[in-house]
């Protein structure tokens, strides 16, 4: 689903895009993978459901049973669902690359806003640092928001209110960001959200008018998920099954 929600809208909002004489005044980078910010969500389903769904059925009495360490757990669930994220993730990526690459050069984008000529990707391929490590950065991402969600998962133990949870911590502070008028407290916001924060990693224009840094933001979304990690597992151990 991940994967075909990413490329999907990607490419739809890739599909609209166009470039015109005055400049294309848009981020390649946020352009090209615009479809994390949906296809992020069944990743935090998936990765709720890895933990919830064991204490629904009552099977994490038979996980713990077979392994005592509940920290061992956890790490061993985060490690399988890191691993599996980041291969959908980079396939998604690798994706959306491959069809802005070969629509965009028809829409107008030039070498200028980072479209060069290349051979076996239709009319052109998408290059340069930046956008390089947009890519890199939104599979990060999408792994740092499974382990969000996973620690999430292991504090509140039910599926319904851990899934609400994580959307509402990912998509709601954007929204009042929006709509706070004053430039500072919006600034926090923006530095402060899980998501806003790390999805600067996309940013390839304009990076010194970021509230945060690519790397620094991305930083704040692993800081957030290592909390929520610590907590579950602190949680886990002292609670019972």
């Amino acid at each position: 689903m991940t994967l075909v929600v990413t490329v999907g809208l990607g490419a739809a909002v890739v599909g609209v895009t166009r470039c015109g004489e005055l400049g294309c005044g848009v981020d390649v980078g946020r352009l090209v993978f615009s479809g994390v910010y949906l296809g992020q969500a069944p990743v935090a389903v998936l990765a709720v459901l890895v933990v919830s769904g064991e204490f629904s059925t009552a099977l994490i009495r038979t996980t713990l049973a077979a392994m005592p360490g509940r920290g061992v757990v956890l790490a061993a669930k985060g490690i399988v669902l890191a691993g599996t994220v980041g291969v959908v993730g980079t396939v998604a990526v690798a994706g959306s690359l491959v069809t802005a690459a070969t629509v965009l050069p028809r829409h107008g984008f030039t070498a200028a806003q980072g479209v060069t000529a290349a051979p076996g990707f239709g009319d052109g391929l998408l290059g340069g640092g930046g956008l390089a490590r947009a890519a890199g950065g939104t599979v990060a991402y999408l792994v740092l928001v499974s382990l969000l969600s996973l620690g999430v998962a292991a504090v509140v133990r039910d599926s319904g209110s851990a899934i609400g949870g994580v959307l509402g911590l990912l998509f709601v502070p954007p929204l009042v960001a929006q709509m706070v008028t004053n430039e500072r407290v919006h600034r926090v916001l923006e530095q402060a959200a899980p998501m806003s924060a790390g999805l600067a990693v996309q940013a390839t224009t304009g990076l010194r008018q970021l509230p945060i840094g690519p790397w620094a933001g991305l930083g704040v979304l692993a800081a957030w998920a290592g909390a929520a990690l610590l907590a579950g597992a602190v949680l886990l151990w002292r609670r019972d099954t």
